[in-house]
């Protein structure tokens, strides 16, 4: 069974919904920076955020009014997703429609939070509404509840890569017959501790641009937001084959992992890759090179930074967009010493495209959409 996409939800720093952020793409534009601070006056960062009024037209409903941004973000792509597929007239049982909700750092920003005002003002002082937010599938809950969903609900905890094994799970619940729809839906936010940690990993840099495929990396940044995906029998760009991939300890062996699933998933497709500014990206491009040169290469993060949990879903966004417009937005800041085929907006994007997401935490996954 190769089951289709039937309607996508996107929150972005460039703004939310499919056809807004995409145009946006296709214009060139690219995330503003903002500062991002810790509550003792420690360190800033950069990262992109999402806009405050992007999430004005939320359902007023009980559980948004507690909900942490990753909740909203998840929640906001999530009903966006079921309303496109609903404009098409397809009609979706609530007890037949399962949720799959992917995270990487999750309540991780929640659990900071709420031990910081313990630590400061004394456990009287923590609040118990932020609590519930500490958990990884407080997104989860709050969905399910605000969608009525009454089948299967999962979450699944990973790096960059989690949303591509979010969608094999989905995939193999559909396969059950457990339930006719599923929602997979990732999100993430781009709070302080989330910067101080990558920063010390040495994985983001001082200020913008993201520059992919740079030999030596330069470094990415972070950003926030979700994606969801729809999934069900309807959808004319469908989910050909899923490759969970692997784990890597280092950057051969993430090439070498990254190689096996574009080969696997078929060299004559276009590709969206993972690339961030860092070393995952010379793992892309010399596996790329080596199995697949012909292929047109795509990433969404130059203008929309590293969304780490969202962002796999944020490459599927992209690659089944591309498929019913038969092109790439252009590929922004990139080094034109890569060797790679990289789209300048006219080129032809071939009816298979393959998600090739590669994360920062040594995990590596990829799937192959076709129109």
């Amino acid at each position: 069974m190769s089951p289709g996409i039937a309607g996508m939800g996107w929150v972005t720093p460039l703004g939310r919904g499919v056809e807004e952020v995409w145009n946006r793409l296709t214009r060139e534009d690219e995330a503003t920076a903002q500062i991002v601070s810790g509550q003792e006056g420690t360190k800033s960062y950069q990262a992109f955020l999402v806009p405050d009024d992007t999430l004005k037209n939320l359902p007023p409903h009980p559980r948004l009014r507690r909900a942490s941004a990753i909740s909203r973000f998840a929640a906001a792509a999530g009903l966006d997703a079921i309303a496109q597929a609903k404009a098409i007239n397809l009609n979706i049982d609530p007890e037949k429609l399962g949720l799959v909700f992917a995270a990487s750092n999750g309540g991780v920003a929640y659990t900071k939070r709420f031990y910081h005002d313990i630590v400061r003002s004394g456990a009287q002082s923590a609040s118990p509404l932020l609590f519930p937010e500490t958990v990884f599938n407080a997104p989860a809950s709050h969905l399910a509840a605000i969608l009525g969903v009454n089948g299967a609900s999962y979450t699944v905890v990973g790096d960059g890569a989690v949303g591509i094994l979010a969608i094999k799970m989905a995939s193999e619940l559909l396969e059950t017959g457990t339930v006719d729809h599923c929602l997979v839906v990732a999100a993430e936010e781009a709070d302080w501790i989330l910067c101080d940690a990558y920063h010390k990993w040495r994985l983001v840099k001082s200020s913008p641009p993201v520059e992919p495929f740079c030999d030596p990396p330069h470094g990415t940044i972070l950003s926030e937001g979700a994606g969801a995906v729809l999934l069900g029998d309807e959808g004319k760009v469908k989910v050909a084959a899923i490759n969970a991939g692997g784990n890597f300890s280092h950057q051969r062996k993430a090439f070498q992992i990254v190689e096996q699933i574009v080969q696997g998933l078929g060299q004559n497709a276009d590709i969206v890759a993972s690339a961030n500014g860092t070393f995952v990206d010379l793992a892309e491009r010399d596996a790329i090179k080596k199995v697949a040169a012909e292929s047109l290469v795509y990433s969404p993060k130059p203008a929309l930074g590293e969304s780490v949990g969202a962002g796999a879903l944020w490459q599927v966004i992209i690659a089944a967009h591309a498929l019913e417009k038969k092109r790439f937005p252009p590929l922004l800041h990139f080094d034109r010493k890569a060797g790679l085929r990289f789209p300048t907006g006219a080129e032809e994007v071939r009816p298979e495209v393959i998600v090739s997401s590669c994360g920062l935490n040594q995990q590596a996954a990829g799937l192959r959409l076709s129109h």
